[in-house]
């Protein structure tokens, strides 16, 4: 099989990334190089403290680094303002969190439509309603359509938030610890979930403390005191 050229999504270079304070300099990321490309599913690991949650945050856009460069697409997003890293962010960036950062007020549809509502672009009621159904499809919980967060089961909460962090179809999907709340059955099946859009053709980066799950991606990077120990090329699916 032949290899074509893939999609560079992310692109990272010699990024740091410094916390001051008066008495104390910590260097949380340093000289970070990493380039992601489309269809990649990388695994970032490493022990508390390490840089894995810093380095996921500048990742999406949500903190900013203290040196280096990086490039989303081809769009270097070092030096934007906050509220055009908020509309690369929106446009560009599908978020899964450990706590599932669902609104217990809104139903599964509502949830599930937000990205699409806070999006520059301007989508008709009939185009939200079918890139909701097809993003609730995804992930099995259709039937579920019009009840609360807090009438599903922690799994389903999880799988609730994967259908919203897809339906403005991001370039990248990162994903912090998503089974961290889940009991091991509903951490399968959540994780079974992002095998399969991986599979499809989505690009995600996870962070994940358990090794069962890490083994499951394409590439493993290992963090240690803010440097990667190893970052081995992307091997294709057997």
């Amino acid at each position: 099989m032949s290899e074509e050229k893939m999609q560079e999504i992310v692109k990272m270079e010699k990024i740091s990334k410094i916390f001051e304070t008066e008495e104390l300099e910590t260097h949380a990321l340093k000289e970070i190089n990493l380039t992601i490309n489309q269809g990649d599913y990388i695994c970032i690991a490493g022990p508390s403290g390490c840089g894995k949650s810093t380095l996921l945050s500048i990742m999406g856009l949500l903190d900013v680094a203290s040196q280096g460069e990086y490039f989303i697409e081809g769009i270097n997003v070092t030096k934007l303002s906050l509220d055009q890293a908020a509309e690369v962010r929106n446009e560009k960036i599908g978020f899964i969190f450990q706590s599932f950062n669902l609104i217990d007020e809104l139903s599964v549809f509502d949830n599930v439509a937000l990205p699409l509502r806070y999006h520059k672009a301007t989508f008709t009621k009939k185009e939200i309603e079918e890139r909701v159904t097809e993003c609730l499809k995804l992930v099995g919980l259709t039937h579920r359509v019009s009840h609360k967060p807090n009438q599903l089961s922690g799994g389903q909460q999880q799988r609730v938030a994967i259908a919203r962090a897809l339906v403005a179809k991001p370039a990248l999907l990162l994903v912090d610890e998503p089974t961290g709340n889940l009991d091991s059955k509903s951490g399968d099946q959540v994780m079974a979930v992002l095998k399969e859009l991986n599979d499809n053709g989505t690009t995600i980066c996870m962070v994940t403390h358990d090794p069962r799950y890490a083994d499951m991606a394409k590439i493993k990077i290992q963090l240690l005191d803010g440097t990667i120990l190893q970052a081995p090329k992307a091997k294709l699916a057997s």
